[in-house]
């Protein structure tokens, strides 16, 4: 089972927010559950929305890209996205 690098941004793509999971859908539906929760930065800005991912086969790989792509500009993380998500709509998994 791979592990993933996701982006996920709130309805008015406003925010990005990265993180790593090993099930996907899981983790997507605990990021919806917590929309509007001022604990965590996903939930604070209703960061819900699944925009972008990548899958690992390890999480020390998935780390890794993960803290690489946190300390990407807004730009760049808007240019990966739109390579695999040109319309930045919101994925199912």
């Amino acid at each position: 089972m791979p592990y993933y690098v996701y982006i996920t941004t709130n309805p008015s793509r406003q925010v990005l927010y990265i993180g790593v999971t090993r099930n996907l859908a899981t983790r997507m539906a605990q990021h919806y559950q917590n929309r509007g929760t001022a604990q965590t930065f996903a939930g604070r800005y209703f960061c819900y929305h699944l925009l972008y991912f990548e899958d690992y086969p390890t999480s020390t790989a998935a780390i890794a890209r993960e803290k690489e792509l946190k300390g990407w500009t807004r730009v760049k993380k808007e240019a990966l996205i739109a390579v695999q998500n040109p319309q930045w709509e919101f994925l199912k998994v």
